[in-house]
């Protein structure tokens, strides 16, 4: 493996500065989240420990030393009936789109939940013009079930969102 290539692994404390500056760049400049004011890395620090104490996977993509990407599977909803299911996240660095890394994270992301209670996972993807997102999530097995018309409004917009889902275990442990 040369210097370049990506290595995916879990989140540490120490990543979330990065992941900090990576999202904050989503929130003030674009419309993929509906966030409008940027988490502190402290609210980072709480996600991480929050995703922990539940098992869900929290990624992060290094290339040279740097975070330039990450991922996580978070909990689609708060009702116990939805334990099984969870809402993935994935953001890659300013520049590194593109390039392959969003699938070789997501299908990580996608392994490492796997491994976990999960049976479903669904992706709630802002409708930018552009079909990158959905087109990342189709090729690694994701379903159009349903689109919001019109649910977010951010930089003067009214944005859909697509929702879509993919089946990741068969078990039905509770």
């Amino acid at each position: 493996m040369t210097a370049t290539e990506p290595v995916i692994r879990p989140a540490a404390p120490a990543d979330l500065d990065a992941v900090a500056e990576i999202f904050t760049h989503y929130v003030r400049h674009t419309v993929i989240t509906f966030e409008e004011i940027p988490p502190p890395a402290a609210a980072w620090h709480q996600r991480l420990d929050d995703l922990a104490a539940q098992e869900l996977p929290f990624l992060v993509a290094e290339s040279s030393g740097e975070v330039v990407g990450y991922a996580y599977a978070a909990p689609w909803r708060p009702k116990p009936a939805y334990r099984h299911t969870a809402e993935n996240s994935i953001y890659l660095a300013p520049g590194r789109t593109g390039r392959g890394l969003g699938g070789t994270l997501l299908q990580a992301l996608l392994t490492a939940c796997t491994r976990t209670h999960l049976r479903q996972m669904i992706a709630l993807i802002a409708d930018t013009g552009t079909d990158a997102s959905v087109a990342l999530h189709r090729s690694l097995g994701f379903t159009d079930v349903g689109r919001l018309a019109a649910v977010g409004y951010k930089h003067g917009r009214w944005i859909d969102t697509v929702l879509m889902q993919r089946p990741l275990n068969s078990h039905t442990d509770q």
